[in-house]
Order: structure tokens, then C-alpha cells, then sequence
């Protein structure tokens, strides 16, 4: 919930004139420790005394190795920071930009805020890049809180958010775990024309792994962001983490669900890094090639399938009937059927529905399939049989079956639209007006197939005043017109 919040004050943040001095009191409520600096060092800094020659040289020296970053450990680089905010002029926040990098890969995250705690006391203005330090150390520490809040201060005062900004607040949730938050980021910093650096997802006290990988992966998929899905999977191989059956079973998702080709290219990729499809792969790959219409393709699949041990199940033959169902092939998809039933896998009120659908298209009136006895039907399955005993005309069967549904307590507007549309097709408008009143009594709302329909019916009836009555309640139930509606007056 608390990343949410922040991802929607991230994306509503109102921006604000920049002042001339960028404060960040979060970090005095933080209790990080303070840089206490020896008494010596101050009085030495407001000494009256000329400098000398020597002192000079030594200044140099100092800022010399300041400027540099390296430095032997961290009391060393403390030593450093001490001795320069002592010096006229002060380093600028760029300078100072150079140090805190140092002392974080030390991976001395409080030091470097107290650092910043510091450089804000001596009345130097944050910039982007400095606060984007502050943001990583942050996120690093699980504060991710007070990452945002720095985010929203970047915002607030009118600074631009970089790369490095949105990198370390992905990296701070895939930390915590927030993968979805990650990816809406994610998903933000490419619309807005950033390029991300995806080794975000490799941090010290997380380290990156194939899991967290296929999590990320996966919601791009969802998201529709193939390329950029492609793009960390070829960044995760680089560094020597392997893709599981996992991973590759959601980029083949992806791909198919975009209608990209690759997806059969890359199930042979997967295959030669001898990584084994499991049946949801298989599936997957299935299920789109059918919906292509590349049944020999989707039949051989399922052969390899079969060779290389993997059983198929009910998901699998149903994919391959609705296939052979949608391009005429009904035989092949009840030969399917019995294949099904001899290799133990039970059909499923899905394919009983796929097959009556088929079976009345293909001019049948069938029996549900002895196969398929005994599955209590759904809502597909009656609005299939209904439809069916309508397009056949049929309507005292598609009246049993209707009531049959009513009684299931499972009947909807779409059901009762079928069965108006059966009844005005058979000249038996009085039939369709009752269902239409039974519909309003039993708080279903007509939409504007019912009033087309009953429209129609009625025009053709040769009841004109009563099609324009309902013109009128379509219109004043907030149904609006198209152009059906006004065909049907023609």
C-alpha cells in the first residue's frame, strides 16, 4: 500500500519554481551519525596567521587527494572530508559529487548521508546527481520511504530525474520485493524516454538471481513490453545467470500473446541449452499455433510433446479441438476426443462447449458427446446449445435448455438475447416480448442487441408504432442508437 501511494505521488507531484537552496530535513530525522570534527581542525580555520608557503603546498596536496576519491579506508576518506570543509573555497556540490561515490562503494551508505548532512549544513545546493546518491544509499539501507520522498523533493523543485534516479528506485523495490512496482517504474522511465540500465538488478545484499529475473520478465510480458522483456533476458544470460524453464515459458508467453514468430525459435533455443519444456510451455506454443490456424504444426508439436515424455492434458487437447473447430475440421476435433479419453484425461465443460459450438456450425444437431456426459454444464455451455437449437430453429429444445439455465440461477442478458433473437427469427414476437418483460421484472437490464432485436421483430411484424415505442425506451434507458438500430427501420 505504501508503495503505491508513492507511485501515484510520483506521477501527480505538481512541479514547483526551484529555490535557490535544496534542503533535505529527512535526513536530520534519520538519527545518522553526525561528523564530529576535531577541535584542532577549527581553530586551526579561524587562525589569524598568514599562510605559509608550506601551508599552501599542503592545502594542494589535500584537495589534490580529495578530488582523486582514493583513499585507503573509510576513516581515511573521513580524515579527507574533514580537512576540506574547513578550506576557503569551499569544493562545489560537483567536487563533492566525485568523493560521495567513493565512500559508497565502500558500502558505508550512513556515512555517505551524513556526509550529505554535512554538505547541506555549509549551505551547498543539492544537485541531481548528488541526490540521486542519496536516493541509492536510501534504498540501499531498505528506507525506500525516504527514497521517494528525495524523489519527490527532485520533483517539487523543479530538478529532472535521470536514469540513474529511476535505476536505483527499481533497484530499491526489487529489493524488497515490490516487483510490480518495479516494473510500473520500469514501464514510466521507458515511456518518458529513458533508457534503463537493466543491471539495476544486481545489488550487494541482493544478489540477482533467476527468479527475480523471471518475475520482472514476466510483468513486462503482461505489460505488452516484449522488447524490453528480449532485452533483460539476453542481459541475464551476459551475466552468467541461466534462464529456467520458468523464464523461458513467460517470454514465450509474451511473444504469442503479441503474435511475434519468435516464440517457436526460441522453444528450440531453450531445448539446445538442454533445458526441458515442461507441458505449460508445450501449451503455451500450442494454443497459439492453433489460433493461427497452423494445426499440422500444432499436431506435430504435440507428437515431440508426446516423445519427450511430456503427457498433454486437458488444456492441451482442448487448444488443439478449438483449433480444428474453428477451421471446419470437427472430425478431426472428435477424433481428439477419443484420443483424449484413451489416454485418461477427462474433458472438461470447455470441451463439451467447443464441440456442441461446432457441431450445430457445422449444420448438426448434436448430442452432448458420450464422452462428455456427467460434466455439469456452464454458461458456454448452455448459450452453445441454445444458440444452436435457435440457428436450427429448434425453439422449443432451446426453450428447455433456457429454462434448464434459469433454473442454475446462471442466466444473463446474453442468454436471454439469444433466445429473443431465436424467437424473432421464427415470426414469434409475442414469445420475444415476454422474455423481454421477464428480463425488466427480473432486474436485468436490456442493452441495445435487445432493443435492436425486438425492434426488427416488430418492424417486420408490421408493427410499426410499436418499433418506434421501443425506439423511444432504448433511448430513454440510455441505450444509444447505431446504425443498426436505424437499418431496421428501412
Amino acid at each position: 500500500m505504501l508503495i503505491t501511494r508513492k507511485l501515484s505521488f510520483m506521477k501527480t507531484m505538481c512541479l514547483a519554481s526551484p529555490l535557490r537552496s535544496f534542503h533535505c530535513p529527512l535526513l536530520w530525522h534519520l538519527g545518522m551519525g553526525t561528523i564530529h570534527f576535531p577541535t584542532i581542525l577549527f581553530a586551526y580555520s579561524f587562525h589569524s596567521s598568514t599562510s605559509t608557503s608550506t601551508q599552501t603546498h599542503k592545502d594542494a596536496s589535500l584537495r589534490s587527494k580529495f578530488y582523486s576519491a582514493s583513499f585507503r579506508d573509510i576513516d581515511d576518506a573521513l580524515a579527507s572530508f574533514n580537512h576540506i570543509i574547513l578550506m576557503h573555497p569551499l569544493p562545489s556540490i560537483v567536487q563533492f559529487g566525485r568523493f560521495l561515490p567513493a565512500v559508497m562503494r565502500m558500502k558505508q551508505y550512513h556515512t555517505v548521508l551524513s556526509f550529505s548532512k554535512t554538505i547541506e549544513s555549509l549551505g551547498i545546493s543539492h544537485n541531481i546527481y548528488s541526490l540521486n546518491f542519496l536516493i541509492n544509499c536510501f534504498c540501499r539501507l531498505n528506507h525506500m520511504d525516504f527514497g521517494f520522498s528525495i524523489f519527490g523533493k527532485i520533483l517539487k523543485f523543479g530538478l529532472k530525474p535521470d536514469t540513474v534516479t529511476f535505476n536505483s528506485l527499481i533497484n530499491g523495490l526489487c529489493i524488497e520485493g515490490e516487483i510490480k512496482a518495479a516494473v510500473e517504474i520500469f514501464s514510466d522511465m521507458v515511456a518518458g524516454g529513458y533508457q534503463p540500465n537493466v543491471p539495476y538488478l544486481q545489488c550487494d545484499s541482493c544478489k540477482p538471481d533467476a527468479v527475480r529475473y523471471t518475475a520482472i520478465i514476466n510483468a513486462l510480458c503482461k505489460d505488452k513490453q516484449v522488447s524490453e522483456s528480449l532485452e533483460l533476458f539476453s542481459q541475464m544470460k551476459n551475466i552468467a545467470i541461466s534462464p529456467d524453464v520458468i523464464t523461458y515459458t513467460r517470454l514465450i508467453h509474451g511473444l504469442c500473446n503479441l503474435g511475434k514468430n519468435q516464440a517457436l525459435s526460441l522453444l528450440k533455443k531453450m531445448v539446445g541449452h538442454n533445458i526441458s519444456p515442461d507441458i505449460l510451455t508445450f501449451n503455451v506454443l500450442l494454443d497459439d499455433l492453433c489460433k493461427q490456424g497452423q494445426l499440422t504444426e500444432a499436431q506435430s508439436l504435440n507428437k515431440i510433446m508426446i516423445q519427450r515424455g511430456v503427457e498433454p492434458d486437458v488444456f492441451t487437447y482442448n487448444s488443439l479441438m478449438n483449433g480444428y473447430c474453428l477451421h471446419s475440421q470437427v472430425d478431426q476435433a472428435l477424433n481428439l476426443l477419443n484420443e483424449m479419453v484413451e489416454r485418461n484425461v477427462s474433458p472438461s465443460v470447455y470441451t463439451s462447449s467447443v464441440l456442441i459450438d461446432a457441431l450445430f456450425k457445422e449444420g448438426m444437431v448434436p448430442k452432448v458427446p458420450s464422452h462428455c456426459q456427467g460434466i455439469k454444464p456452464n454458461k458456454v455451455t448452455y448459450n452453445s446449445l441454445m444458440d444452436g437449437y435457435c440457428l436450427h430453429g429448434q425453439m422449443n429444445e432451446a426453450r428447455k435448455v433456457f429454462v434448464s439455465m434459469v433454473s442454475t440461477g446462471i442466466v444473463d442478458v446474453f442468454s436471454y438475447n439469444i433466445l429473443i433473437i431465436g424467437y424473432c427469427k421464427d415470426k414469434r414476437i409475442d414469445e420475444a416480448l415476454k422474455l423481454y418483460d421477464e428480463m425488466s421484472q427480473k432486474g436485468l437490464v436490456p442493452d441495445s442487441v435487445t432493443y435492436n432485436t425486438l425492434i426488427k421483430g416488430l418492424w417486420e411484424a408490421r408493427s410499426p408504432p410499436d418499433a418506434l415505442e421501443f425506439f423511444k425506451n432504448m433511448c430513454s434507458h440510455g441505450q444509444q442508437p447505431n446504425i443498426i438500430t436505424f437499418i431496421n427501420f428501412a
